[in-house]
């Protein structure tokens, strides 16, 4: 997938973490998804068009309120594939009903190598075999694509930040703070913060009164980076926030 394409989707999806409720009556979610089982990718696509794979992973250990790899799966991307569709030109891969395709990937599978858009949750708990730390190693490297969101605080974060410095060690691909002034926040919409999202079930306990789920541990959400040798982004963190739960939450 082209650079300028995924720098599309990613601001698309920033925009759409403080606008989904304007496009409310649009979305999908709740009712018949709901315990939906894994649709593992299959190994002849149905067309070549975008769509998002969720990463499929082992969990090492435990977080809380942490849902391990099907954490906001599939909600998060079926509506994020609907928005896309909406509000950009980027034509998305769809079932013969019409619904968007998402499929679920496991790093040992050929098909990895066929996902423009990988999605990771709860990644503070991730625990990667050397093999499958190569084969992301490889994906990344052909042009393949990353974001891993939903995880907070430093235990977490110290993790995630181990395990992907066995895919991509720091002092080659270091990970960054991306700048607001970066043009991914700008090729679509202007994006003026990172938002803060908290989980459902959070924002209902404290009465919409709080985002910050660790409180002063998490209180910064963050949205870091790895780029190539050519300045492309491979892997997008966003830390300290839940940026799928807004999209998993549309109805």
């Amino acid at each position: 997938m082209r650079a300028a394409r995924l720098l599309q989707v990613l601001t698309v999806a920033a925009a759409l973490s403080l606008a989904s409720v304007a496009f409310a009556q649009f979305g999908f979610g709740g009712g018949e998804f709901a315990n939906i089982p894994a649709r593992y990718i299959p190994r002849d696509l149905p067309d070549r068009n975008f769509v998002v794979c969720r990463l499929q992973y082992t969990s090492v250990r435990r977080e809380p309120s942490g849902g391990g790899w099907r954490t906001d799966y599939p909600y998060g991307e079926i509506n994020l594939t609907t928005r896309l569709s909406e509000l950009t030109r980027t034509p998305v891969s769809r079932q013969s009903d019409g619904r968007p395709n998402h499929y679920v990937v496991r790093l040992m599978d050929d098909e990895l190598f066929q996902c423009p858009f990988t999605m990771a949750s709860d990644v503070g708990t991730i625990g990667l075999r050397e093999d499958e730390a190569a084969q992301l190693r490889l994906y990344l490297l052909k042009g393949g694509f990353l974001w891993v969101d939903d995880f907070w605080g430093e235990a977490a974060w110290e993790q995630w930040a181990s395990e992907i410095a066995r895919v991509l060690p720091p002092s080659e691909y270091p990970v960054e703070d991306v700048d607001l002034s970066d043009p991914i926040f700008r090729s679509q919409f202007t994006v003026t913060k990172v938002p803060q999202i908290t989980n459902i079930g959070f924002w209902r306990r404290t009465g919409g009164r709080e985002t910050s789920e660790r409180g002063e541990e998490t209180r910064t959400p963050h949205f870091r980076a790895i780029r190539d040798h050519r300045g492309r982004i491979m892997v997008v963190m966003t830390h300290n926030t839940d940026v799928a739960d807004s999209w998993e939450r549309e109805k």
